[in-house]
């Protein structure tokens, strides 16, 4: 049961960093491609505060062109599902003939943690709450836990 809660805690502190690197690198202009509106919102909801366009009902092609004028890194960042690989990579061939860099390392780090939980980006958000939610409760139990009786310290 410890070694199922240190991994818990270590997947959250590697999932805060992910999300700390996609703020940091869109609040210095980076633009992030997500597959639809509910995508955007989850990211808004975890703080994202940049560019963060959508790329569905939008040949890959054109948005890649449009993307690459105007800006210089891009982070693609489209569900861990066949159809979110397929237009990560769609893209991502389109954007190499461009100068901008192109970033898929933080959505495959992103997948490998939570891939057996949830499958797409519009529900990062309620799931990093939920780890949060978690791990605090988690903390509470040990500071609040008492060698008497079981029962909480008086405050």
């Amino acid at each position: 049961m410890q070694e199922i809660r240190q991994k818990k805690t270590y997947d959250l502190e590697a999932l805060e960093e992910l999300i700390i690197m996609l703020i940091e690198a869109s609040s210095q202009g980076a633009a992030i491609i997500v597959e639809g509106r509910r995508d955007e919102m989850a990211l808004r909801s975890l703080g994202v505060v940049g560019p963060v366009i959508m790329a569905s009902r939008r040949p890959a092609l054109h948005l890649a062109e449009e993307v690459a004028q105007g800006y210089s890194e891009i982070i693609l960042l489209t569900d861990w599902d066949r159809k979110g690989d397929e237009m990560a990579i769609t893209i991502e061939q389109h954007l190499r003939c461009t100068s901008s860099r192109t970033d898929l390392e933080i959505r495959s780090r992103l997948k490998k943690l939570v891939k057996k939980e949830i499958k797409d980006v519009e529900s990062l958000g309620i799931y990093v709450e939920r780890m949060r939610e978690i791990n605090n409760s988690k903390h509470w139990t040990l500071k609040c836990s008492s060698p008497r009786d079981g029962f909480p310290p008086e405050l």
